[in-house]
């Protein structure tokens, strides 16, 4: 999957921004949505998949091990499932684009089939580490050759059976904890993943949905996950809420910005997901939610968020896990925050699509804010909710979430911003500029 060519945008102040807003669906639920489905014995529905590149590419991949997948005109995905132990040897390699999402969990189904396969991926990924994947999927018994780094392209041959393991996240992270669950899906026995801080659950959910024998137990070691493997999954309805990670543009651009007042609807609110709206509101931020309920096994609620005056903070590190993507616009918020906010805690941002801390020190540097760069977060003192001066153009680093950050950071400014590269916004939210458009006066 070739990146396209750079496409730049400035992005100028406008008036407030007022109107609803309908969120594309949560990326990370779209992406195991797919998977288990593909992994299932017949046919199942997904509704408001997020039709983003990275989901895409899972999609493709889950097409080239086996599985059916389909587009209906009314929107709704149909995927026909091979069955656990079912994935076929792709015929050629898997192009992941800019997918850490897509590469990290297939590896998980790979580890415990009988096949081989090649993972390639954009510059971007390319550069992102897999070896914290590599670590404990090779425990299982699955092999790998890696490129320097343990980066991609990397070959990796599955083992059937493979071993049953009980591990221990060395770091917070959803996209291993998951691996390793996924591996264990095809493996005889119970694999347990023990991790210390509580990372997003939408797998362990979305498997026990599915049919799996999921447990979750709360020890003082923290959460204990354990799968009973050779499970078969049964086919689901599958109705995907909007993404909170897109949600979060958002609420910061409304609360920054004088005047606004919009809804974002259909919002995922599991508690994994939400530190974002924790950290805001404790800045001050006007976030009320509104019809709360359930979708798909999920919370989920509608968020009001009007302009109110922020006041610097200091993030809680543990809130970390559940806010990680949002960091980037979090930073945002703090530059025009009453004070100096530390948010410290973070140090997974430096593997991210890019390394986020330094991304966003740089570019909001650029724009005239004040930044202290830390290995495991920033501090920010904030404008006191007057404009930042902007008038810089800053480098999106192939990252949709920096490119995105700082759009909301030209709505806030003097001058305004432009960011060198817009397209990579395509593999999470191809519709934010329209929607831009349409709710800014």
């Amino acid at each position: 999957m070739s990146h396209p060519l750079p496409r730049p945008l400035t992005v100028l102040p406008r008036g407030p921004l007022r109107g609803t807003i309908a969120l594309p669906g949560d990326k990370s639920i779209s992406h195991r949505a797919l998977m288990f489905s593909g992994l299932a014995v017949g046919e199942s529905r997904i509704t408001g998949l997020l039709e983003g590149e990275d989901v895409l590419a899972t999609a493709a991949a889950m097409c080239a091990m086996g599985a059916d997948i389909r587009r209906g005109d009314d929107g709704v995905w149909q995927v026909a499932g091979v069955g656990v132990g079912g994935l076929l040897q792709p015929e050629t390699a898997l192009d992941m684009g800019n997918s850490g999402t897509s590469t990290r969990l297939l590896m998980g189904l790979i580890a415990s089939h009988p096949i081989t396969a090649t993972f390639t991926g954009d510059a971007s990924l390319s550069k992102r580490p897999m070896g914290r994947v590599i670590e404990p999927l090779g425990r299982m018994g699955a092999d790998f050759t890696a490129s320097p780094g343990g980066r991609l392209p990397l070959t990796m041959r599955g083992l059937c059976p493979a071993v049953p393991i009980e591990y221990t996240l060395p770091v917070a992270s959803a996209q291993v904890k998951s691996a390793v669950l996924l591996a264990g899906l095809n493996t005889p026995g119970i694999t347990r993943v023990i991790e210390p801080v509580p990372t997003r659950d939408h797998s362990e959910r979305m498997l026990a949905g599915f049919g799996a024998e999921v447990s979750v137990e709360q020890t003082d070691d923290g959460r204990i996950i354990s799968i009973r493997g050779e499970a078969e999954l049964a086919p689901q309805e599958i109705t995907v809420p909007g993404d909170p990670s897109s949600a979060a543009f958002w609420m910061v651009a409304a609360s920054v910005v004088p005047g606004s007042d919009v809804t974002i609807t259909n919002v995922g609110m599991n508690a994994t997901r939400a530190g974002l709206v924790t950290a805001l509101r404790m800045m001050g931020a006007d976030i009320d939610s509104l019809d709360e309920r359930e979708v798909g096994g999920e919370p989920v609620a509608d968020l009001r968020v009007r302009h109110a005056p922020l006041s610097a903070i200091e993030v809680p590190p543990e809130l970390a896990p559940s806010m990680i993507d949002e960091y980037p616009v979090l930073f945002v918020a703090a530059s025009l925050a009453e004070g100096r906010t530390v948010a410290r805690g973070a140090e997974e941002l430096r593997v991210k699509e890019s390394d986020r801390i330094a991304a966003m020190a740089t570019a909001l540097g650029a724009c005239g804010v004040s930044v202290e760069e830390f290995e495991d977060g920033l501090a920010i003192t904030g404008t006191g909710g007057d404009p930042i001066r902007g008038g810089a153009r800053v480098a999106s680093k192939l990252d949709h979430r920096i490119a995105m950050s700082m759009a909301v950071a030209g709505l806030a400014s003097d001058r305004g911003v432009t960011v060198d590269d817009v397209s990579p916004v395509a593999t999470s939210y191809p519709a934010f500029f329209d929607t831009l458009d349409a709710i800014c006066s």
